[in-house]
């Protein structure tokens, strides 16, 4: 998550009444001369994080609800998100740094005006660039999308697949559904980090704009398989920010 603004504030979303989880997240983000606070979606209404830390672990107050809520409103999905897995006493078990993400059906104008914004489309013309897509079944509207935009696309249909023809293709960026027949996003993304070529890629997930409650509490459980009896140190938590 990249911050650029010392006057706003990062929030600590998902929690619910169970304020006192977020005490380790706001605790360390102080020491590094962060104005944060726990607060809820509602607040949007009023006023403007820098970023967002949100608990997507099965102890959140619906942080995947959270997050799509957020990424489907012109006015906060280009807010930053890290999510992160907050333990029942408020650990940090993990943190996942994403370049981004986007709600499908993919609307195909914020699709080319994001990566625009963040200059990652002015060269594919230019320089043949791929972009890869890794999902169940393919999508044709945004396999589409990304070739309007100037991208050539690799498709890939499960994490291992995508780790193959990354480390062999490498590609410039990588789009993901975040559950996959052998994996989450985030464990994918641990994978790509095992090689020098691959690591750095901006990294993007993709997730369905509705979902029922059964899925959301498997994505939870899956971030939590991943994570298992892990804990972040305050330094390990921090590297997710940097300053501009």
């Amino acid at each position: 998550m990249e911050t650029n603004s010392p006057e706003r504030e990062l929030w600590i979303l998902g929690l619910g009444e169970r304020i006192d989880r977020g005490a380790v997240v706001c605790s360390y983000l102080a020491e590094a001369g962060y104005r944060a606070r726990t607060a809820k979606i509602e607040e949007l209404s009023t006023a403007r994080p820098l970023g967002i830390v949100l608990d997507i672990s099965p102890y959140s107050q619906d942080g995947w609800g959270i997050l799509a809520a957020l990424k489907s409103s012109p006015e906060s999905r280009d807010i930053p998100v890290l999510p992160v897995f907050l333990s029942e006493r408020g650990r940090i078990g993990g943190a996942f740094p994403v370049a981004g993400f986007f709600l499908t059906p993919i609307n195909t104008d914020h699709l080319a005006e994001k990566l625009a914004v963040m200059g990652l489309s002015e060269d594919a013309d230019e320089y043949d660039l791929q972009a890869m897509l890794v999902t169940r079944k393919g999508d044709e509207v945004f396999g589409k999308a990304m070739t309007d935009i100037g991208f050539t696309l690799l498709n890939a249909y499960s994490a291992k697949e995508g780790v193959a023809i990354a480390t062999i293709n490498h590609p410039f960026l990588i789009f993901t559904s975040f559950m996959l027949p052998d994996s989450s996003a985030f464990e994918f993304q641990e994978r790509l980090k095992l090689y020098p070529q691959t690591r750095n890629i901006p990294f993007f997930v993709l997730l369905k704009d509705t979902t029922k409650e059964g899925e959301r509490i498997a994505m939870s459980r899956s971030v939590e398989s991943l994570v298992r009896k892990k804990e972040l140190t305050k330094e390990e938590f921090l590297g997710c920010f940097r300053r501009k």
